[in-house]
């Protein structure tokens, strides 16, 4: 297990690199003037040219790349280009606000989906049918459809959540909750759907094993078989399933975050690309791929728990 975990850590580390370079040399396309928007439109050239020269703007890319990969590797992403603030004090404040989002919805994705996999994989006729055609509507529906009619119907008709705003869960517990439940509602539709079909298929797959009708045979309980023996095997697939997702989510939070005023990191990626503030878009990029990569780790470790095959493919 030790070595397993080490090769997708150092698997982690090489997509790391190889991203933020990508990210980087795309940065360093001029695109934006960014000097410009700092020093002002009406400033001289050789002002803007003093500037560019400050930001270093003027070097190669590649020196500045290595410049700034010493400087990561140190712990120092810079500061901002436009508000002077530290890169990881301005990204720490907005990150717990997006985490406890994305957890909020895996849990809910994870219970749901479960649930509703479980249920059509054994029961199978008409309920089959029913989680089977929630899940095509539920994944079919544009995410920014369904995120407006929630805001519609619970909060402009019933008024029993905030349409916008967000209130910290170290102020006020019911008040997080309050802020919370509308974007991971939102967030959840398309994510239940999708995990639910595979854990229905990987159930009925497993059901289909001769060892279960082996134990069944020796005269098992149902539910001892389902849960200790059925869903040890189905959840790995649907594990995999659950961890793309939660990838997944982190662009969705972007347009979530916008529209329900949470000052996460996926506003703040739109704030800032707009500016071409680079310190501050790298350190984004930096801390989604770590997001990526401990997840991915996490679920890898989990796969290979429950199924010991997974460590040698």
């Amino acid at each position: 297990m030790l070595w397993f975990v080490l090769r997708r850590l150092a698997a982690g580390v090489f997509l790391l690199l190889v991203i933020s370079f990508v990210s980087f040399v795309l940065l360093s396309v001029p695109h934006l003037d960014v000097a410009r928007q700092l020093v002002g439109q009406a400033a001289p050239q050789d002002v803007v040219d003093a500037k560019n020269a400050a930001l270093g703007l003027d070097r190669p890319v590649l020196a500045r790349y290595a410049a700034w990969l010493g400087d990561a590797v140190s712990g120092d992403l810079g500061r901002s280009w436009f508000t002077s603030e530290d890169v990881l004090t301005a990204i720490g404040n907005r990150l717990p606000v997006t985490v406890s989002l994305m957890l909020g919805v895996t849990l809910v994705t994870a219970v749901l989906a479960f649930l509703l996999g479980v249920w059509a994989g054994v029961r199978r006729g008409a309920v089959d049918r029913f989680v089977q055609v929630l899940g095509v509507v539920g994944y079919a529906l544009p995410g920014f459809l369904v995120t407006l009619v929630i805001v519609l119907v619970f909060a402009v008709r019933l008024r029993w959540f905030p349409a916008i705003g967000y209130t910290p869960l170290t102020t006020s517990v019911p008040g997080w909750l309050s802020t919370v439940v509308l974007p991971i509602a939102s967030l959840s539709v398309a994510a239940v759907a999708g995990v639910s079909q595979q854990v229905r298929g990987s159930v009925i797959d497993v059901l289909r094993q001769d060892y279960v009708r082996t134990l069944r045979a020796r005269g098992l309980p149902p539910r001892r078989v389902l849960f200790r023996h059925v869903l040890r095997n189905a959840s790995a697939p649907a594990l995999t399933v659950l961890g793309m997702q939660f990838v997944g989510l982190l662009g969705g939070a972007v347009l979530v975050e916008q529209i329900f005023g949470l000052p996460g990191i996926g506003s703040m990626t739109v704030t800032y690309t707009t500016r071409g503030d680079t310190p501050i878009i790298m350190g984004l990029v930096m801390t989604t791929v770590v997001c990526v990569v401990v997840i991915n780790l996490v679920v890898d470790v989990l796969v290979g728990w429950l199924n010991p095959k997974a460590r040698t493919a």
